[in-house]
């Protein structure tokens, strides 16, 4: 670091740089010397969230699937397949379909209740659920779980990163498509578009991947 400010003030002794230009290049100089954790640190010293508290002695390294419920899982999965370039994996023919995300997990299309298209679901689907033994809707899952407590929270999007990107490319192909694509743009660098998918979901594509992300 001292070498670097000496190599500084000597190129603004002789000349090769204004008093701004040493001023900003100190600057970057000491923000670039900081401790690699001083950022992180201060991220979390000004955060709101509750600390730590009994943290599980595991953390998270795959995707193995997300699953998605929707009206018509054919006519999703062709949307995902064509738009995404996902790649069937396994189709049930009846009421499921699994994808491989190119190679970072699975997803699962199926038919909700409403979408299976059998009267016997149709029914299950309008009938008034049951209440749990702690108030909450016997059910609500599909899955049977009675004592489940009502749903306060949902995910509301999910953005996939995509390549190669150029953004007026992009964008072209998403209105040919007639999706109507609304921008997202944040700074200089995040670049990204939402759209609907058949069942009205946002789905957001952008040009962060792996080796882009902050």
């Amino acid at each position: 670091m001292e070498s670097v400010i000496a190599g500084l003030l000597q190129d603004f002794e002789n000349g090769k740089m204004t008093r701004r230009q040493l001023i900003q290049s100190l600057a970057l100089a000491a923000v670039a010397a900081a401790p690699a954790g001083s950022a992180a640190a201060q991220a979390a010293k000004a955060s709101t969230i509750p600390p730590p508290h009994d943290p599980a002695p595991w953390k998270t390294v795959w995707l193995d699937h997300i699953s998605y419920a929707v009206s018509d899982y054919r006519r999703s999965t062709a949307f995902y397949r064509d738009l995404m370039g996902w790649e069937i994996k396994n189709d049930n023919g009846n009421n499921q379909c699994t994808l491989n995300i190119n190679g970072l997990g699975e997803i699962i299309i199926r038919n909700n209740r409403q979408g299976r298209g059998d009267a016997t679901a149709a029914a299950g689907a309008n009938a008034a659920p049951a209440a749990g033994a702690n108030g909450g809707q016997a059910g609500a899952s599909g899955r049977g779980q009675a004592n489940r407590p009502p749903l306060t929270g949902v995910i509301n999007h999910v953005p996939w990163g995509v390549q190669p990107w150029d953004t007026e490319k992009v964008k072209a192909e998403l209105e040919r498509r007639g999706l109507n694509p609304r921008p997202d743009m944040v700074g200089e660098n995040f670049k990204s578009f939402h759209v609907l998918d058949p069942d009205g979901w946002d789905l957001q594509i952008s040009n962060k991947i792996k080796d882009t992300r902050g």
